[in-house]
């Protein structure tokens, strides 16, 4: 029985096979006709875009220490289009305020490829706790942050300016996590002087409240003239908590700078910036941008000696005199 089972299905007719090959083919069409119709047309199109946009760029070109800060967002709001490939190093300028950070920034964003999106935390609601700021920084990285500092051209480096009273000190511990496990390199912007920072301190607060540029604040001015009126306040300094105020900011910062120090950073310090341009040329290769010339139309608003910009000057000199803040007084610089 069973050979004679095996002989006839081996004189099966031709015509048999072709049949049963076309009704295959007649129903993987039908069921393919199916799905389609239940995807739909926008589904299908989706599906479509999402595999082009997944596709992997080349990056056998960067070196294996460099794959950590390179990075390829795809925005939710807008297409990358022919910049889809070109490789993004996210960055943040954490400093101080009165340090110079402003100027540095409107620097910074003159570059065709940089966008630096501003003191996006201060803003209180974004720095509540560590989750607010993880969800703030993630909308930057993925270039969904809208501001004045968005580019058309292809962004090779973007990220924002950090004051450190502004819930950094405060949740470093977490912002170091995010920091190296999503390569994010830091510049710290400090300001050596500190008499100087101080007093700008206090005549960038006085002109808060008194508002002398035509009843408006301006803590950055673009005029000479504009820049004259807001010097011409001169701060009367506390002698008697002076050293420790400085003190306590001296101790503030490099206690701020120790606890992030893990974080691939470079330290940069205003007055150097001031007297050496070329310092610049440092930040873009930290940042491994292509080297441009910069420009900010910022105007410098304190550019005289300390001693014509405190109006108890000696008092303050003698309280100085002979601590380990004597060299503030004297540390002037040439602009």
């Amino acid at each position: 029985m069973d050979t004679l089972v095996l002989k006839t299905q081996k004189k099966s007719p031709p015509a048999l096979r072709i049949v049963v090959f076309a009704m295959t083919m007649i129903s993987g069409v039908f069921i393919c006709s199916i799905c389609m119709k239940q995807l739909g047309t926008d589904s299908w199109s989706r599906m479509v875009k999402i595999e082009v946009a997944e596709q992997p760029c080349n990056k056998s070109l960067i070196p294996l220490s460099e794959v950590q800060f390179v990075h390829y967002p795809q925005p939710q709001n807008y297409s990358r289009k022919e910049c889809m490939c070109t490789p993004v190093r996210f960055f943040a300028i954490i400093s101080s305020q009165r340090s110079g950070s402003g100027w540095f920034e409107t620097l910074l964003n003159s570059h065709i490829n940089v966008s630096s999106n501003g003191e996006i935390f201060s803003n209180k609601e974004r720095r509540n706790n560590i989750s607010s700021i993880v969800k703030t920084m993630d909308k930057v990285y993925n270039l969904d942050w809208n501001s004045s500092a968005s580019k058309n051209e292809c962004t090779a480096a973007v990220g924002f300016k950090w004051m450190l009273n502004q819930g950094l000190v405060a949740n470093h511990a977490g912002v170091v996590d995010y920091f190296n496990q999503r390569g994010v390199s830091t510049v710290f912007l400090m300001r050596r002087n500190l008499l100087r920072q101080m007093v700008s301190q206090l005549a960038n607060n006085h002109d808060r409240y008194i508002k002398q540029l035509n009843g408006k604040h301006k803590a950055h001015v673009h005029t000479r003239d504009e820049a004259n009126i807001l010097a011409r306040y001169k701060p009367r300094l506390n002698t008697t908590t002076l050293i420790w105020s400085l003190k306590q900011a001296d101790d503030y910062t490099r206690d701020a700078l120790e606890n992030l120090k893990s974080v691939r950073h470079m330290t940069m310090y205003y007055e150097d910036l001031i007297q050496n341009r070329t310092k610049l040329v440092d930040v873009l290769d930290f940042l491994k941008v292509p080297r441009r010339k910069l420009v900010s139309r910022h105007v410098k608003i304190h550019t005289k000696p300390l001693s014509d910009q405190i109006e108890n000057w000696d008092e303050v000199y003698n309280a100085l005199n002979g601590t380990q803040f004597e060299s503030f007084l004297t540390a002037d610089y040439r602009i």
